[in-house]
């Protein structure tokens, strides 16, 4: 089909990912930002690998596990000081540097672009209109023939919880304590709740995590997730599970956390100076206007598109945490990429089962693809490559051998699937440690090309593996 370019203002943009901007067609762009908020990617966490990572939180992990390798781990290697301490001010001094680099570069990427940028608070008002509450006062009108709406998420509210910033926080709250708390409870065992549990835990917090599903990260992998709840109870983590909160009194100087178990039993009272609520995230697509166009929802407020990320309402577009699927940049990217290439008459494609996630504590654990219950669910013949890292020997020389790589392989998949597919979701892996996991070891290798008959194995590096997988995806298509 050939490229169309379409006339000015085609394309409205709610809290456009810079990613979009920098791959869109040649169309113009207007997006339309809550300044507050600065998008969930950017001002709370932003960016999720290297460059893009999310930000704020990012630099706290990284500082404060710098604190905790020089108060732990220097003297082991023949490294010794004294008087170490923790400078908080600095510290938050340094996140606040990479987040305000981070946020201007992204406006810097707009200009580059000519895209026309609009700090507000926008509302649908047609399908072609939004109306937007300027941060500076006043208001305006932003027309478009097409809108997307990409107004991210926001933290899932408790009943009889009430986020204060102050006692009781969100991650944003979180990330901008002046104190380190003696005592912090993290209600949620996702993602976010064990890397900000990680951050205070290093810089000296007691760090209790209540969590109402019976295991801590639900969607990973469950060898996977046992093992890593281990390393962080070894880090002196508490794990309360399949536990509920049922209620909260900050009456006193610091909070009183009333629980019982997820089933009903006998309550139990916890106290701490800062309670972090990350009880999972909801699309913030509430007081935007979809109700007054016809935009339909869930119950959940996830706004409810096609293949082609159109609403039921024509020209109106959705993308990333405001509609279904996971909550996760590199999804909402890929999203708004696609979303982008199918209005400028192009034909966009996102797989899902190859966007990667990863948990930044430390060690990392990151993840692509199925776990290997979904894969059990699904009925097809599997087989399991692993290795620890204990045994391999730069993890042993740098002493930092925690942890396991795991590999679930289709051989019938992979043939089904062609090659090109094969190479799109191995290099998918650069989002979550690519290089980690290549200087590990996997075990996957059949003797036998028969993929019925995989039975012995042998380690081997993954870059050998995908070798060894090419050449037997390509000899089994091959042969007569």
């Amino acid at each position: 089909m050939a490229h169309r370019r379409l006339n000015w203002r085609d394309v409205g943009l709610s809290i456009v990912p810079g990613e979009l901007a920098r791959q869109r067609p040649a169309m113009p762009l207007t997006p339309v930002r809550k300044s507050r908020r600065g998008g969930v990617r950017v001002r709370e966490m932003a960016m999720a690998s290297l460059a893009r990572r999310r930000a704020a939180e990012a630099a706290l992990l990284h500082s404060s596990h710098m604190y905790h390798e020089a108060k732990s781990s220097f003297a082991h290697h023949g490294v010794k000081f004294s008087n170490l301490e923790v400078d908080l001010p600095a510290m938050m001094a340094q996140k606040d540097k990479a987040v305000s680099g981070l946020t201007k570069g992204i406006e810097g990427l707009f200009k580059k672009n000519k895209v026309e940028y609009v700090k507000g608070f926008g509302k649908l008002v047609s399908p072609s209109e939004v109306s937007v509450d300027l941060v500076d006062g006043g208001s305006t009108i932003v027309k478009g023939k097409n809108i997307i709406v990409a107004t991210g998420s926001d933290v899932k509210s408790l009943p009889g919880v009430t986020i204060d910033e102050k006692k009781i926080v969100s991650s944003t709250g979180a990330l901008a304590l002046t104190e380190i708390p003696k005592k912090l409870v993290v209600i949620g065992a996702g993602y976010i709740g064990l890397e900000m549990g990680s951050v205070w835990n290093r810089l000296g917090s007691e760090v209790t995590v209540v969590e109402f599903a019976p295991d801590i990260v639900p969607s990973m992998d469950g060898e996977i997730r046992k093992q890593f709840q281990r390393m962080l109870e070894k880090q002196k983590f508490k794990f309360m599970l399949k536990t509920k909160v049922v209620g909260v009194d900050t009456s006193g100087s610091g909070v009183k956390l009333t629980v019982e178990p997820a089933a009903g039993g006998e309550q139990t009272v916890i106290e701490a100076d800062v309670v972090l609520v990350s009880a999972g995230r909801v699309p913030y697509t509430a007081g935007i206007g979809l109700d007054a166009i016809g935009v339909e929802t869930d119950k959940g407020g996830r706004v409810l598109v096609d293949n082609r990320f159109m609403t039921n309402v024509k020209g109106v577009y959705a993308i990333g945490d405001a509609i279904p699927g996971p909550m996760l940049a590199h999804k909402a990217e890929e999203d708004g990429v696609a979303c982008v290439e199918f209005i400028a008459g192009k034909e966009g494609h996102v797989d899902y089962d190859t966007v990667p996630g990863v948990v930044y504590t430390h060690p990392e654990v990151a993840s692509v693809g199925k776990t290997e219950e979904q894969v059990k669910a699904s009925g097809v013949a599997y087989q399991v490559g692993k290795f620890p890292l204990l045994a391999n020997s730069r993890a042993k020389a740098i002493d930092d051998a925690e942890g396991m790589v795991k590999f679930l392989c289709s051989c019938w998949d992979i043939i089904k699937h062609d090659i090109c597919a094969v190479f799109h979701k191995l290099y998918s892996l650069n989002g979550c440690g690519f290089q980690k996991l290549n200087e590990a070891f996997v075990t996957l290798l059949p003797k036998r090309p028969d993929a019925a008959s995989i039975a012995d194995y042998r380690p081997i590096s993954l870059i050998h593996l995908i070798a060894k997988l090419v050449a037997k995806v390509l000899s089994l298509r091959l042969a007569p």
